[in-house]
């Protein structure tokens, strides 16, 4: 087994960016080990004499992935080629499919995909896949409703993984909304998988790759850089490996609507939150909607049903009842204050203590000591501009 994953390591560097051209040679001769076992004039025949790759067949390139082999497993990588278990299912429809994928996750990959290469959706071993994706422009709207979103599909019967591309705004809020309501996620990374990118994400990365059923994936070899065309690269696997896609915000030709034509090109489920005409971030949305390649998300409760995850069967706790039930004893003052806060910032994300000042007539220290408690409980969550939105993962949490 270990010499057939250094031929797929060794393959999947070659091919890169063209895939399909290897995937053809493993069908031709059966397997990446058996291309390795052919003689000259049989790769000539099967490749070409004069291809660019085939100068790059050899034992060295066999000698040098045998390295970075070794290097990986004292890593905790693990490398699936195309087809064996653990490679994810729905990727090998895809005709721009990688070779093979590497895995860092305390989980085997078996056990994180399941199936044997096969896309059967009815299969029992095959786990369902969901992926979120978006800007890393997020506004407090989107990331609001990304929390949701996934708030929503968390209380399924089905508890579907979540994949993201791991980078700042959306993709961040979807991987740490599942990882805070128990779902299973995974980041499809830019980079080779001794690295990690956004390297702020790095605290995130190792919660994932020590959480049951969460994990870091790339078809990069390890030490690949974080160019642009990388990131093109990236979407086709989240896409390609996930049963339906969700856009929460996004430009009109942001990445996060490449991902979802691409979704929609592999013949996958798609569904965008849909936006102010006006605002730049959700018009890739609008825009999908409009083409009706995509369908409208226009309830939360309702999003797990649209999917196919079943009925959710309980609804998120309100948040008036909340307030009341943390901070009834504080006193009827106190507990009037902070509901009135609350329930402002609920209806006006985005504001900040000066503006919720102005409009309830409250003094700036009450206001600030409110937003600070409540920020504390888990009720809001204030960036760095001071904006205040509501953290929804708590009225999920207590549903």
């Amino acid at each position: 087994m270990d010499y057939e994953t250094v031929c797929g390591i060794t393959l999947n560097r070659i091919f890169g960016y063209e895939p399909a051209a290897a995937l053809s040679l493993i069908k031709h001769f059966g397997s990446p080990g058996a291309v390795f076992s052919q003689d000259s004039k049989t790769l000539d025949n099967a490749i070409g004499p004069y291809s660019k790759y085939r100068g790059l067949l050899t034992h060295d390139e066999l000698e040098a992935s045998q390295k970075e082999w070794e290097r990986l497993k004292e890593l905790g990588c693990t490398f699936v080629n195309y087809g064996e278990p653990g490679y994810p299912p729905l990727l090998t429809d895809c005709p721009d499919a990688p070779v093979g994928l590497y895995i860092r996750s305390g989980t085997p990959p078996e056990e994180l995909f399941g199936g044997t290469g096969s896309s059967n959706a009815n299969s029992n071993t095959t786990r369902d896949t969901i992926s979120i994706v978006g800007t890393r422009d997020l506004s407090p709207y989107g990331k609001e409703w990304t929390e949701k979103i996934v708030g929503c599909i968390s209380r399924s019967p089905a508890k579907p993984m979540i994949v993201s591309g791991f980078a700042i705004g959306v993709d961040i809020t979807a991987h740490l909304a599942a990882l805070a309501f128990g779902l299973p996620t995974v980041a499809v990374i830019p980079v080779g998988i001794d690295n990690v990118y956004p390297l702020r994400h790095r605290t995130v990365a190792a919660k994932m790759m020590d959480a049951p059923g969460c994990a870091l994936v790339t078809d990069f070899p390890p030490d690949t850089s974080p160019v642009a065309f990388n990131f093109l690269r990236r979407n086709r696997i989240i896409a390609g490996m996930s049963r339906a896609t969700i856009l929460t915000e996004s430009k009109a030709k942001g990445g996060g609507t490449m991902t979802a034509r691409l979704a929609a090109s592999y013949g996958r489920e798609l569904f965008c939150l849909p936006g102010r005409i006006d605002d730049v971030r959700s018009s890739g949305c609008n825009i999908l909607i409009k083409e009706q390649l995509a369908e409208a998300i226009t309830e939360p409760d309702g999003i797990a049903a649209q999917l196919g995850l079943g009925s959710t069967g309980k609804r998120a706790r309100d948040l008036q009842e909340m307030l009341k039930a943390c901070y009834g004893n504080a006193g009827g003052q106190v507990c009037g204050r902070l509901t009135s806060i609350a329930l402002h910032i609920k209806a006006n994300r985005g504001t900040t203590p000066e503006e919720i000042c102005r409009a309830l007539g409250m003094p700036y220290g009450d206001v600030a000591a409110a937003c600070s408690l409540l920020e504390s409980d888990g009720f809001i969550c204030m960036d760095l501009l001071q904006r205040c939105s509501i953290d929804n993962k708590k009225a999920y949490l207590c549903a």
